[in-house]
């Protein structure tokens, strides 16, 4: 533990702190959107947002795979499930996830359809393998991190011949995400509060590099650094986004240094680029329609592709219209703006992804801030 323990180091903590406090310019408000929800419950299990000074607010994003995949996509698997009876296997988080009239998966399963929760794409090959004779599908989801695993499952199933895999793909695209906020009208990427800068994602970045992220300085001229999970990460690099912002700066800059690199991981990339092509279109939730921001199975791999070998209709349902999830993946909303957060919406009793995800904000607050004063107004 001694190596995680370094990244938490109280006085080390203090010192940055004080040193974004000293370079922050008083009379400036300071937006900085963390994109990645690991970095959102960082933030707040740590007290980092108590750390830095009252004119420098974190934003909530949308990097949330599960919390930002719409009802009806969620519904497209419930239907592989219980009306063409195929073992589907997926990831937990999804399995609470409410759908349309607030059925989940694990409901499904309750009223006996066969789903199965597993830990990787590799259990579902392993399902399929021991289940010859049914129909396995892997619901697959996940940002640019999880696609190469379930590339390789499906490469796997083809050179194992396995007919009775097939993936329902739901992999969705960091960067297109981050346009989509960065095109909103100047000042409303949130509510009217125009974002600074951002702390990138930092797994996502293990995969795809820093590259990608370019557009963001050098089209939309916001400062972005790719940054960790630990404290003194979070720490270091919002101290540095507030480096560029007081500088008239705005460039990628890596504070992950000992995991991402300029390039990425190419391997991956190569194998994602063989299996997988770009959507011309797929709905995020709080989002909407973004072009080219998700990706499908190539025609090379057809013949494991879920959404052909059972003709799955595109459908578009509704959220619970009482539900601020979308506002807050926009960053427009926090959890505690929400009235139901904390009263008829709970983790027992979740109504929108938010709360049920391991990486949702409203499951952030629960956790470790369900007041809607900051700290220290509440210690007073």
């Amino acid at each position: 533990m001694k190596y995680l323990d370094e990244f938490r180091r109280r006085d080390l903590a203090q010192s940055l702190a004080a040193a974004i406090a000293r370079e922050a310019d008083k009379p400036r408000q300071y937006s900085i959107m963390e994109f990645c929800g690991g970095h959102t419950h960082a933030i707040f299990r740590y007290g980092v947002q108590d750390l830095v000074p009252a004119n420098l607010r974190f934003v909530h994003g949308p990097g949330c795979p599960v919390c930002v995949l719409p009802i009806g996509r969620i519904d497209g698997a419930m239907e592989l499930a219980e009306k063409q009876g195929v073992i589907l296997a997926t990831y937990g988080d999804m399995m609470r996830v409410p759908a349309r009239k607030r059925r989940s998966l694990l409901k499904a399963k309750a009223d006996g359809a066969d789903i199965r929760m597993v830990y990787s794409s590799q259990d579902a090959l392993r399902i399929a393998r021991d289940n010859p004779g049914r129909q396995v599908v892997f619901f697959a989801i996940g940002f640019e991190t999880t696609t190469p695993p379930t590339a390789v499952a499906i490469k796997q199933a083809e050179a194992e011949g396995l007919e009775n895999f097939s993936v329902y793909c739901n992999h969705v695209l960091t960067p297109a995400a981050m346009r989509q906020i960065l095109e909103a009208p100047d000042g409303q990427e949130s509510g009217g509060l125009s974002i600074d800068g951002f702390l990138g994602p930092s797994h996502v970045s293990t995969i795809i590099g820093t590259r990608p992220y370019d557009f963001v300085a050098e089209t939309y001229r916001r400062p972005i650094v790719i940054t960790g999970f630990e404290p003194l990460d979070v720490l270091q690099a919002t101290l540095m986004v507030v480096r560029q912002l007081n500088e008239g700066r705005h460039q990628v800059e890596n504070q992950y240094l000992r995991v991402v690199s300029e390039g990425g991981n190419r391997k991956a990339q190569r194998l994602v680029t063989e299996v997988f092509e770009l959507r011309a279109g797929f709905e995020w939730r709080g989002l909407g329609e973004i072009p080219e921001s998700a990706l499908k199975i190539r025609d090379r791999y057809a013949a494991f592709d879920a959404e052909r070998r059972f003709a799955l209709a595109e459908r578009q349902i509704a959220d619970v219209k009482s539900c601020e999830c979308p506002a807050i993946l926009r960053g427009t909303k926090r959890p505690t703006d929400c009235k139901l957060f904390g009263k008829t919406c709970s983790p027992d009793n979740p109504m929108g992804a938010c709360m049920v995800s391991s990486e949702g904000a409203c499951a952030a607050y629960w956790s470790y801030r369900r007041s809607a004063e900051p700290a220290e107004e509440v210690a007073a």
